[in-house]
C-alpha cells in the first residue's frame, strides 16, 4: 500500500475544493453529488471522507473559498479609486462573466441555496462577503471605508441580481441590454455617492 505524505493530502485536499467550487457554481449545490464531486477530482468516493466529514462541510470550504478567490483575483487586483470601481461593474456585469458560470462570482450563482444551507456555511458566506465587499468601500471611500459598507453590499447585491436575471433570460440581445443598464445603473449609483 503507497502512503503519501501531508502534502499529497492537502494538494488532494485543494484540488477537491476547487473543482467542488466550479461544479457548485455551474450545476449547484442540490445538482452536485458526492460521487460527481470526486469524480471531477479524479478520485473515488471513498477518499472523501479522509477529507471532509461531509457534504455540509464540502460546501462550506468551497463556499468560503471561492469568495476569497474572487476577493484576491477580482476586487483587490482593481485599480485604486473610482476606476477599479468601474472595473469591477464592467468586468462582473459582462457578457463574459454571464457565460462562465462555472469560474464566475459564487454571489449569483448559489446566493438562492446559501440561504438555505446550514448556519456554517451561512457564516462562511457573510464573512467572505464582507472581505469583498471591504475591497469595494475601501475605494468608494478611502478616507473611512467602514462609513460605506452597506452601500458596498448593496452594490454587490445589484451586481449579483442584474447577472442572474441576466442568464436566466433565453433573448441573448435583452439579456445583453440587461448587462448593459446594469452597468449604467452601477456607474450612476456610483456618481451620486461620490456627490453626496
Amino acid at each position: 500500500m503507497v502512503r503519501y505524505g501531508k502534502e499529497h493530502k492537502s494538494e488532494t485536499r485543494r484540488r477537491i475544493i476547487e473543482t467542488a467550487g466550479r461544479r457548485f457554481k455551474q450545476d449547484g449545490i442540490d445538482g452536485s453529488g458526492v460521487s460527481t464531486l470526486m469524480k471531477d477530482a479524479g478520485l473515488t468516493n471513498g477518499a472523501f471522507y479522509a477529507h471532509f466529514a461531509s457534504k455540509d462541510d464540502l460546501v462550506t470550504t468551497a463556499i468560503a473559498d471561492q469568495l476569497k478567490v474572487q476577493a484576491e483575483s477580482v476586487v483587490a487586483l482593481a485599480e485604486p479609486g473610482r476606476a477599479g470601481l468601474e472595473q469591477i461593474v464592467r468586468g462582473y456585469l459582462s457578457p463574459q462573466h454571464r457565460e462562465r458560470l462555472g469560474d464566475g462570482c459564487p454571489n449569483a450563482a448559489l446566493l438562492d441555496e446559501i440561504g438555505r444551507c446550514t448556519e456554517s456555511t451561512r457564516q462562511a458566506y457573510t464573512d467572505g462577503v464582507l472581505i469583498l465587499v471591504e475591497g469595494i468601500a475601501a475605494r468608494l471611500a478611502p478616507e473611512a471605508p467602514a462609513s460605506a459598507r452597506v452601500k458596498a453590499l448593496s452594490l454587490l447585491g445589484m451586481m449579483a441580481g442584474t447577472l442572474q436575471l441576466s442568464r436566466a433570460l433565453t433573448d441573448s440581445r435583452l439579456a445583453n441590454e440587461l448587462l448593459d443598464q446594469g452597468v449604467d445603473n452601477a456607474l450612476a449609483l456610483l456618481d451620486s455617492w461620490q456627490r453626496a
